[in-house]
């Protein structure tokens, strides 16, 4: 079983101890989470949406992300992560999200915000977390560290909430 497939499992396992379910809101990434959420057999009983935002259009759109954000942070910024989330979080009714907006390259970078620059945001009913992250190498390189590090945030939510039910 591959890393990406590993992790779902687990993250499953959790939201299924926890009976919860789990959407994602994806830009750079392109569905590449809900895609390894999906593998896991049975998964239709724990991840209720995935998002692919990839335009600020479609931010705004599904997610009701204020356009305003876009002009004052950019896309790739800790505001519009956490308001992904939120839209995400409201859209589907789940309990937990994640939300991924970054530069994968090879193009697109700038000098504040070179490629491979990620903004993540995860929520766990009312609470938000952020963290920008700096992945190395080529576009895939970027977008699977983006992943594995969207699903790893979603487990230690996940772990954190068992332990408080416990």
């Amino acid at each position: 079983m591959d890393e990406l497939t590993q992790l779902a499992t687990e993250l499953g396992q959790h939201l299924q101890t926890l009976n919860a379910q789990v959407t994602t809101a994806e830009s750079c990434t392109g569905g590449g989470i809900a895609e390894a959420i999906t593998r896991v057999a049975g998964s239709s009983s724990w991840f209720e949406a995935g998002f692919v935002t990839y335009s600020n259009q479609q931010k705004t759109k599904q997610l009701n992300v204020p356009e305003t954000l876009f002009a004052q942070v950019g896309a790739v910024s800790s505001e519009v992560v956490q308001a992904m989330v939120r839209g995400a979080q409201a859209q589907s009714g789940a309990h937990f999200a994640v939300a991924v907006s970054g530069i994968a390259g090879p193009g697109g970078g700038s000098t504040t915000k070179p490629v491979g620059t990620v903004w993540l945001a995860w929520g766990a009913g009312t609470e938000v977390c952020t963290q920008c992250r700096h992945f190395p190498g080529d576009r895939d390189n970027v977008r699977r560290q983006t992943v594995i590090a969207a699903l790893e945030g979603l487990i230690r939510r996940t772990v954190r909430e068992i332990k408080n039910q416990g």
